[in-house]
């Protein structure tokens, strides 16, 4: 029951912040269900432009689902069912963000927590992240949509690495890997990615949307891509005041200022 997921707003800027210190912020089957009522939560606010997620302290981004609960919610066919579609419903929610994404983690990155970074647009960590995926030491089965997210990002060789062995990488090693776009000395972390973050909240939202939208779709077999969408996020971005914004700003030399429509 430990645990919460809370939202806090910096400006433009929403914080998703796990906080289960006492667990190095472990994600309890509470906060799994917190999550998708906070990701509603920030598509819905106007002001919001970027969305960011973190741990708790200085310990951990997050070390994963509560384990000392599996045997009370996730025991059996039956319980590991409910629970998979539990954080599922979690997972897809932060997937489905119209909004950019970020991660910011520090220390540990694992299980769960690395499958809730895998669901951030961008990934930047700290030098002292460690990441790494346990199923193989717990004996569990792990969820098909996951290890295809993984697989198109990392290719088939790097996810079968962190599945078989288990083992434990450092922030560089992720970075070769392609799962973190920056590392950044711990110290520095929290306030590259807020300038990050700001940088991108200046930005045109619709535009960014677009390429959000475009670039889920192209995740996509082709034959299931929603071409219609793709083409009126396109669109929109043309028929909007903040192209014109963007254009007369240019030509004046100076910073434009979008709102989203």
């Amino acid at each position: 029951m430990g645990g919460v997921v809370r939202l806090e707003r910096e400006g433009p800027l929403a914080w998703v912040v796990f906080d289960h210190p006492e667990r190095r912020n472990a994600i309890s089957a509470s906060m799994w269900r917190q999550i998708p009522e906070i990701a509603a939560r920030i598509d819905a606010d106007p002001e919001v432009r970027v969305a960011i997620l973190r741990g708790a302290g200085e310990v951990a981004f997050v070390s994963g689902a509560d384990i000392s609960e599996f045997e009370s919610t996730r025991l059996g066919a039956e319980g590991s069912r409910r629970y998979e579609e539990q954080n599922g419903r979690a997972f897809g929610a932060l997937l489905a963000l119209e909004k950019p994404l970020l991660a910011m983690i520090h220390g540990f990155c694992v299980g769960g927590g690395l499958a809730l970074a895998l669901t951030a647009d961008l990934r930047y960590a700290a030098d002292d992240a460690r990441f790494g995926v346990p199923a193989a030491r717990l004996g569990l089965g792990y969820s098909p949509a996951g290890l295809e997210l993984l697989d198109r990002l990392l290719g088939p060789s790097v996810t079968a690495e962190l599945f078989f062995t288990a083992r434990r990488f450092p922030a560089e090693a992720m970075a070769r890997k392609g799962f973190v776009n920056e590392v950044y000395p711990k110290a520095e972390l929290e306030a590259r990615v807020r300038e990050i973050a700001l940088e991108i909240a200046g930005n045109a939202p619709l535009t960014i949307r677009s390429v959000k939208r475009i670039l889920r779709e192209l995740g996509r077999p082709r034959a299931e891509r929603d071409q219609a969408a793709i083409e009126a996020s396109v669109r929109a971005c043309f028929e909007s005041r903040d192209y014109r914004e963007g254009i007369r700003a240019f030509l004046e030399k100076r910073r434009p200022i979008f709102e989203g429509r």
